[in-house]
């Protein structure tokens, strides 16, 4: 009886527990690491193929399943460890190798798209410290505006930039350039902000041309941040697809508080928040239908396809020619 084992260093037939052949791998770091991501993608190294090859019809067994599933016959009776295998060269080989193929397999991971997601982040972040500025200066503005809307932070900005002396008695000067300081900043922000917004609309049709064309750059942009990148949004299914931002009311609903939500960051999309309550659930769905294949054909690099549109186009035009049919008499409920 046969038996095939490989190690980092070497691939070995074994008949009998004695070594009958020895296909050795080069003492490279290079090579080494080549090896190991061959072996973690279930691939075959040269150096068991080399052994492969004079194998013909013959039966050879195996504890590797990698093996099992190029030819070999899995035998886990086989035993883990065989004695009469040559000692492995220099073991700080075998770390510079898997330290190189953990470098290589970090890299062929990165995904361009971290950018845009935090651009998008860093556009949320803006809102929120957009709006705290804003309601800031606006309380403080309105102490001498009374008649000043808590809400319009752009009128309490200009007023608090005006040069004329307060109708309710003069400010305090160091306390006037500390309050037109805050207003600058409240400007400040707002120009990052929309820096930041032409930055990924600019840039999402780049990374995700299917997506942006479906969705639009915002939506896309968002998606993309909440699935953390493309790579991962091409390998979730629809039904989690539709769901991305509403993650709080599914843990609501896993607690038995609240329905299952129908659409987290979906509604967003212009058709969706337009449509009547009865039909955002379908239409999120057939949206994120749509978007999980738009993300696949973006994560391969696949040319924009103007027919995922159109098939959600024609979606909704179903669903609004349904609108105020009476529903279908299915007859008397049978009784269990």
């Amino acid at each position: 009886m046969r038996a095939v084992v490989t190690t980092w260093y070497a691939t070995f037939l074994i008949e009998d527990g004695v070594v009958v052949r020895t296909a050795a791998v080069p003492t490279e770091v290079v090579t080494i690491a080549e090896r190991a991501l061959q072996r973690r993608g279930g691939e075959l190294t040269p150096e068991e193929r080399e052994l492969l090859t004079d194998r013909g019809s013959a039966e050879w067994r195996t504890r590797d399943r990698r093996l099992a599933a190029h030819g070999l016959v899995l035998d886990l009776s086989l035993p883990a460890t065989i004695p009469s295998l040559p000692s492995p060269p220099d073991p700080a080989l075998l770390r510079a190798g898997e330290l190189a193929a953990a470098e290589r397999s970090l890299e062929a991971a990165w995904d361009p798209s971290v950018h845009v997601e935090e651009a998008v982040r860093a556009v949320s972040d803006l809102d929120r410290v957009q709006n705290l500025v804003g309601e800031r200066l606006a309380s403080w503005v309105a102490r001498d505006a009374p008649d000043l809307d808590a809400s319009d932070h752009g009128r309490a900005v200009r007023l608090a930039l005006a040069r004329e002396e307060s109708a309710l008695g003069p400010l305090d000067p160091s306390l006037r350039a500390a309050r037109e300081r805050l207003a600058n900043l409240y400007r400040e922000v707002e120009a990052t902000h929309a820096e930041l917004e032409k930055a990924v609309a600019t840039a999402a049709p780049r990374r995700a041309p299917n997506l942006v064309a479906l969705l639009g750059p915002d939506l896309a942009a968002r998606l993309l941040a909440s699935a953390g990148g493309l790579d991962r949004l091409a390998r979730l299914p629809a039904s989690t697809i539709q769901v991305l931002g509403a993650e709080r009311a599914f843990f609501e609903h896993l607690r038995g508080r609240a329905p299952p939500p129908r659409h987290g960051l979906l509604f967003l999309h212009p058709s969706i928040q337009s449509a009547p309550r009865s039909e955002r659930g379908k239409l999120a769905r057939a949206l994120a239908g749509k978007a999980a294949i738009a993300a696949r054909r973006d994560h391969v690099g696949s040319p924009v396809d103007e027919s995922l549109a159109r098939a959600y186009e024609t979606r909704r035009a179903a669903l609004k020619a349904r609108r105020g049919r009476p529903a279908r008499d299915r007859g008397p409920r049978r009784s269990r």
